[in-house]
């Protein structure tokens, strides 16, 4: 019975993205061997574009180092003293955590959209960033105030606990109010609140030990280091190993409730999951960079357009791929453009991100039209 469900399940997504590419509904087999080849092209791009904007960031700075003497100093460690500090302790904790940190909010946007069944979705626009901002901005300035250390633990943990306190809040708002606009509203003026109440801590507090609090508030990836890349690679491993363990629960939830309960899936359990995930995920980000705008929304779509596919077990690599190369080119761009002042990093990714999510209200309102 079980096997009948699922194949009746593969047999609805594929009839789903034969309308939406244009495909007739006969020849599942030519349809697939389609989808396959497109997926390795999607990928392939998506890896060459993160080897390419990798060593673009490593070459580019305000001091220039040769691409052989890159090649020398990761290889071998071997270089000038004061190039091998700038290479392996400046721009490649940088690059890292650019990486790792953009691909996990990306899938963190999946995961809320996968939630909420709405592309807009995102931590950043239903407030969840900047509720994390707040409770990791009023523990940063607790500690300076009596002269305490933070780890990286800690400021995640803080991040967690005030990403799931807006989520809850969300969540409760979202039982009374239908309207997925209005629950978007409210997400926006939360996510209001909270910066107002982080800025008003931020600009009387005295940062003389915490050298880029100001620039964390805005959103920046300065001032990595190994420790963190360490610590943010370890949760974000752990947390894409379970969401790629979700993969066939969310597909068999992206066909309907019924469907997924049908099958055996626990949708209260698996929402409840999605929820963490996505919370932890953006806990991490805003905990190390602060608050990194559209990312988690403009990415999932544009990977979704382009594998023309809402496969979970391909759309949650390929999303992470897609934030890590989306997140790295707008970091170099951020550093680079205005050299030697830096700009902050949701600058450049609302320049890009914006125009993306005003094309999907566009086209939803014309598909509803």
């Amino acid at each position: 019975m079980l096997f009948e469900f699922e194949m009746r399940g593969k047999a609805l997504s594929a009839l789903r993205e034969n309308k939406q590419s244009g495909q007739p509904a006969g020849g599942f087999h030519e349809a697939n061997r389609r989808r396959r080849a497109r997926f390795a092209v999607v990928f392939a791009a998506l890896f060459a574009a993160l080897a390419a904007i990798t060593v673009l960031n490593i070459n580019t700075g305000n001091i220039s180092i040769s691409p052989s003497g890159i090649l020398r100093i990761l290889l071998t460690g071997e270089g000038a003293p004061e190039e091998v500090n700038i290479v392996r302790m400046i721009r490649l904790p940088r690059i890292m955590m650019a990486a790792l940190l953009g691909g996990a909010l990306s899938v963190s946007g999946f995961l809320l959209q996968t939630y909420f069944a709405n592309p807009i979705a995102g931590p950043f626009v239903l407030g969840i960033s900047s509720g994390a901002k707040m409770a990791v901005a009023f523990l940063m300035v607790a500690a300076l105030d009596r002269g305490i250390r933070l780890t990286s633990v800690s400021l995640v943990a803080a991040a967690f606990a005030g990403a799931l306190c807006v989520t809850v809040f969300i969540l409760l708002v979202s039982r009374s109010v239908r309207s997925m606009s209005a629950l978007l509203v409210a997400g926006i003026m939360v996510g209001y609140i909270c910066s107002a109440a982080t800025d008003f801590v931020v600009t009387f507090a005295e940062d003389s030990s915490i050298v880029n609090l100001h620039n964390w508030s805005k959103g920046s990836f300065s001032g990595m280091t190994w420790e963190h890349v360490n610590v943010s690679a370890l949760i974000i491993a752990v947390c894409m190993a379970a969401v790629l363990l979700l993969a066939k629960p969310i597909g068999a939830c992206q066909l309907g409730e019924g469907y997924a309960v049908s099958v055996g899936v626990n949708v209260r359990r698996l929402r409840t999951c999605l929820i963490l995930l996505s919370c932890v995920l953006s806990a991490c980000v805003t905990a190390y960079a602060g608050p990194v705008s559209f990312v988690g929304i403009a990415v999932p779509f544009l990977i979704k357009k382009c594998l023309s596919s809402s496969r979970p077990l391909a759309v949650i690599p390929a999303a992470f791929l897609g934030g890590a190369v989306f997140t790295m080119g707008c970091d170099l761009i951020a550093r680079t453009a205005f050299a030697p002042t830096e700009m902050n990093i949701s600058t450049v990714t609302s320049v890009f991100g914006a125009p993306v999510v005003i094309f999907m209200l566009v086209r939803r309102q014309k598909e509803r039209l």
